[in-house]
């Protein structure tokens, strides 16, 4: 059965950790909506290899819309969690018990939303030490899978493990 599923992103993206689990989740025939301040907006990815179009401003979209949350890593989560609303929509996801794809910096949306406490998680390395301030039991791993909800990884080359439990928590 096909899911929708919610892509926060904006500028400085890490330009594989987007394209490549998104491109999988379409594969699999779910549909990724990329949401933004801004719908229409140009986001580019901090290597410059990916540009995408936004296809929702945050300001019209609900949580209760959508089955999942992605959130590429680079840059594009600091930059969403000085944003309420951005903090306020991935926290709906996790009181919801919805799955919730984070990879390398993706995690510090999810700090910001005071979501990962008591979690197994994982993260790039120069964020170990604020999850562990978040109360995440951290782990250096390729992948971890938390309560059949949620899915971290720590940089570019973990993404094939990345798509594949997420495509799992899809089924």
């Amino acid at each position: 059965m096909s899911k929708k599923i919610a892509c926060v992103i904006t500028d400085l993206f890490e330009d594989s950790e987007y394209i490549e689990p998104a491109r999988a989740f379409m594969e699999a025939g779910h549909e990724v909506i990329s949401i933004e301040k801004e719908k229409g907006k140009e986001v580019k990815g901090k290597n410059g290899d990916v540009t995408t179009k936004i296809d929702a401003g945050i300001e019209l979209v609900n949580p209760d819309d959508f089955d999942a949350l992605f959130i590429p890593g680079g840059f594009s989560p600091d930059q969403l969690r000085a944003d309420d609303r951005f903090v306020q929509f991935a926290n709906a996801f996790m009181d919801e018990k919805k799955p919730v794809f984070a990879i390398c910096h993706g995690p510090q949306l999810l700090i910001t939303a005071k979501t990962l406490e008591g979690r197994t998680a994982t993260g790039y390395k120069s964020i170990r030490v604020d999850m562990e301030y978040a109360g995440v039991n951290f782990k250096d791993e390729a992948v971890v899978v938390c309560g059949n909800q949620l899915v971290t990884s720590r940089q570019p080359d973990d993404i094939p493990v990345f798509n594949r439990e997420a495509l799992n928590l899809l089924k």
